[in-house]
């Protein structure tokens, strides 16, 4: 049985993720995206759907990307 590398759970059911070349070993899709999500680099927020991306930084939404100096970004509906 592999062991989560987040939470350090043994389970007979963990699968593997590769990410940039990087196997990773998880138990739930919690702790998969507890380690792999990208983080809104203005609040912090944990990015499970379209986020916002400019020069390498995420953002969770225009307002972030703004409030960080990237007055391009636009909110899509």
């Amino acid at each position: 049985m592999d062991r989560c590398e987040v939470c350090g759970n043994q389970y007979d059911k963990a699968f593997e993720v590769i990410f940039d070349g990087t196997r990773h070993v998880f138990d739930c899709f919690a702790c998969a995206i507890h380690k792999l999500a990208p983080r809104c680099n203005t609040c912090g927020t944990t990015l499970l759907g379209h986020g916002m991306e400019s020069s390498g930084k995420f953002y969770c939404c225009a307002h972030c990307a703004r409030s960080a100096g990237v007055p391009e970004m636009q909110d899509r509906a």
